[in-house]
This record gives C-alpha cells, sequence and structure tokens, in this order.
C-alpha cells in the first residue's frame, strides 16, 4: 500500500520516492511508489499531473490501496526518482472542492436543497441541487452566504476517524463506507466524508462566484467557479467587455442595451434583404423563362448557387412557367446540387423522383421530394452540363 504524503501534507509539491513496481496496463506504462504526493482521482476531484524524474505523469489512479502513477516512459523498479506535482493544478482543485462542500452546506441547512451530485470540470464546476427551480433572490442569499463564510477565515480540517466517531457530528450525508473514515470539517458550516485535497482555511478559496443555473430532469443544475477561477473568468469577461466597447461608444452599463439594439437592427435588415432576395428571384424567373422562347425544357447550370436558391429560384420559374420542366444544376467545389421540376401542366406526364432516380447514380448522389419537385446533390463526378443533358435525355 503506498504511503499518502497529499494526505500528510496537502501543501507538499515535491517529493523522494522509490518505484517498487513497474508494469503496464492496456499498453499504459504505470509505476507505483513507496509514497506519493499525487493524488489520484477520486471522491469527484480530479487526479494530480506532474512529473517523476522528469517523467511526465499524465494520470493518476488507485487500485486496492496502490497508487498508480501513468508516465509517458518507463521507469524500472528500484529507481530512485524525484516527484514534482503541477501545484497550480492542485491548489485550483482544492478550492474548487472545498467551494463545492461550502455551497452545498449552505443550500442544505439553508433551504433543505441537497447536493445529488458533484463534477470538477477544467473551466467551471457543477453541483446537482434537489429542486425544480432557484430564484433570483436565494441564488444572491447563498453566494452571500457563502462569500461571507469564506471571509470569515473558518479553518478547515481533515482527520481519520471511526464510522461511529464520525457519527457523532451532525454529518451532511450518511456515509456509505465501512472502518475508518476521513472526515472534513468545516466547524459550524460542514460536516463530511471526503477523501479530496483541501486547504487549511476557507480563506484560502478567495471567493465564490456563481454562474448560473439549468434544469436537469427534475433537479437543478448550479454552474460555479471559486478562487483563481473567479479572477479567470473576471478576466475573460473584461477583454470580452472592451473588444465590444471597441465597436460600441457607450457607457459600460449601457453595452448591453446598445448591443441589443444593434441585433434588433441587424434582423430588421436580414428580412428587408430577404425580401429584396425574393423580389430579384421572381425577375431572374421571368426572365429566365423569357430567354427559353416557350421551350418545354428549361434548364440552366450555375457555380456556387445554394440548394436553398435553386429552391427559391426553381419554385419561382415552375409558377411563371406551368408548361414546362426544369433542371437547375449547381456546381460547388467537388459538388454538384440540383433541382428538378415540372409545371402544372406537366404533373401528370411525368414523376420528377423517378427522372431523378435514374441520373443520381451518375454522381453518387442522394436526394427526394415531390412528383413535381425533387432536390438533391452528390459527387462532382460530371459537370454540370453533362448532367442536364442525361436529365433531359431522362425525360
Amino acid at each position: 500500500m503506498t504511503r499518502k504524503l497529499f494526505y500528510e501534507d496537502v501543501y507538499r509539491s515535491e517529493f523522494e520516492s522509490v518505484v517498487v513496481e513497474s508494469a503496464q496496463e492496456d499498453g499504459r506504462d504505470y509505476v507505483v511508489l513507496e509514497e506519493t504526493a499525487f493524488y489520484p482521482t477520486g471522491g469527484g476531484q480530479p487526479h494530480d499531473t506532474g512529473s517523476l524524474s522528469e517523467i511526465e505523469v499524465y494520470n493518476v489512479e488507485e487500485v486496492d490501496g496502490d497508487v498508480r502513477h501513468y508516465v509517458k516512459e518507463s521507469i524500472s523498479e528500484g529507481t530512485s526518482v524525484k516527484g514534482r506535482i503541477d501545484w497550480k493544478r492542485r491548489f485550483d482543485h482544492m478550492q474548487q472542492h472545498s467551494g463545492q462542500h461550502i455551497i452545498s452546506a449552505v443550500f442544505h441547512d439553508t433551504y433543505n436543497f441537497p447536493t445529488t451530485s458533484f463534477h470538477l470540470g477544467a473551466d467551471t464546476v457543477t453541483i446537482d441541487l434537489d429542486t425544480e427551480e432557484l430564484s433570483d433572490s436565494i441564488l444572491q442569499e447563498a453566494e452571500e452566504r457563502v462569500n461571507e463564510i469564506i471571509r470569515r477565515n473558518v479553518p478547515i480540517e481533515s482527520k481519520w476517524v471511526s464510522v461511529a466517531e464520525a457519527n457523532e457530528y451532525p454529518l451532511r450525508k450518511p456515509l456509505s463506507v465501512e472502518g475508518d473514515v476521513r472526515l472534513v470539517v468545516i466547524p459550524d458550516v460542514d460536516y463530511s466524508g471526503c477523501g479530496g485535497t483541501h486547504p487549511h482555511s476557507t480563506s484560502e478559496l478567495m471567493a465564490v462566484k456563481f454562474l448560473g443555473w439549468t434544469k436537469n430532469k427534475k433537479q437543478v443544475r448550479l454552474e460555479f467557479v471559486c478562487g483563481n477561477r473567479v479572477l479567470e473568468k473576471l478576466g475573460d469577461k473584461h477583454r470580452v467587455l472592451n473588444e465590444v466597447k471597441q465597436y460600441v461608444s457607450k457607457p459600460e452599463e449601457e453595452v448591453a442595451g446598445e448591443v441589443g439594439e444593434l441585433i434588433r437592427a441587424g434582423k430588421e435588415k436580414d428580412k428587408r434583404i430577404a425580401e429584396l432576395e425574393k423580389v430579384l428571384l421572381q425577375y431572374e424567373a421571368r426572365d429566365v423563362v423569357k430567354e427559353a422562347q416557350g421551350n418545354q425544357v428549361i434548364a440552366r447550370a450555375y457555380e456556387g448557387r445554394t440548394m436553398k436558391e435553386l429552391q427559391a429560384l426553381g419554385k419561382a420559374i415552375v409558377e411563371e412557367a406551368s408548361y414546362c420542366y426544369l433542371i437547375l444544376v449547381s456546381e460547388q467545389d467537388d459538388q454538384l446540387q440540383f433541382v428538378l421540376a415540372s409545371g402544372k401542366e406537366q404533373e401528370l406526364e411525368c414523376n420528377m423522383n423517378e427522372v431523378a432516380g435514374t441520373v443520381m447514380p451518375l454522381i453518387e448522389g442522394k436526394g427526394g421530394g415531390k412528383p413535381n419537385f425533387v432536390q438533391g446533390g452528390g459527387k462532382k463526378l460530371i459537370d454540370a452540363q453533362t448532367f442536364i443533358e442525361q436529365v433531359e435525355a431522362a425525360l
């Protein structure tokens, strides 16, 4: 069994030890040491990373009491190594995990919302609370309460006790283990069985910020950050705000309203542009019909026109020329897209779905639609003009 230095001194980031086992698991090299400061994945907290004598440690897991260090290169049994953990990552996990304890305790004790799950992510942290919603007032009150506890510089104690001894404390949730249990105590705030790493005082968490919540089945998923992540989020938002202010000449408190107005105006312009494009397509459709000079088959090849444009133009043309068969093809890089249609006078004469089925194998294509209007596409194995000729032959 590996001696776990992270329980003896949570702030220890360097140590020396000896490799007592060197093996592989699913092709991955790992070593077990006599003692280690590397925390393995567990209790909702991700593992530490770092190095053993400059060899990268990228994962750490505990198996039957042995802490396995998964390394980029194998290290022979009996080798003395110098371990160094990524302290920034470790301390971040300590801040987030301890913040979760306080947040869960506040929601449990003040609002009777127990925590049902916990996820410490790379960017944010989430807990699921057994309630169907959170009001703005509860969020504000809870956040203020959590930060008040942090500012009080309450000690965070960790100790090994028996289950019987642990049950003498007002535990936030029942224990699910037998034998000795590691108890994390924040006096008058939280009493929980926990195997994670925690700082010695709540003040080391610096601050907590709630980012919002979403519904998750019949519960609420609360997203938050603690400690240095609060500063990082503030820095990110400040950079974004500064970038926006380069385009919006308004005071900071009026930026959101101005951006909303710009978005509304943009949507109005998009709507007007769409209306004008529809009018232009009508004019284009009339020109196409006029150029056809009464021919029963109208065919056009284009470059770079979207399927949406082909469909709109196709509908406009068959409305203008109810007597025609229509073939529209667009070349786009290595793709061909097409619309095949028939006017009302030809609907009973020819099924355009059947015509499309005849020619689509030429481009390894797919498509479908109604008997009088079909769209599809495929690979550009032939050019648009050749495709048109094949459709005409099928007609």
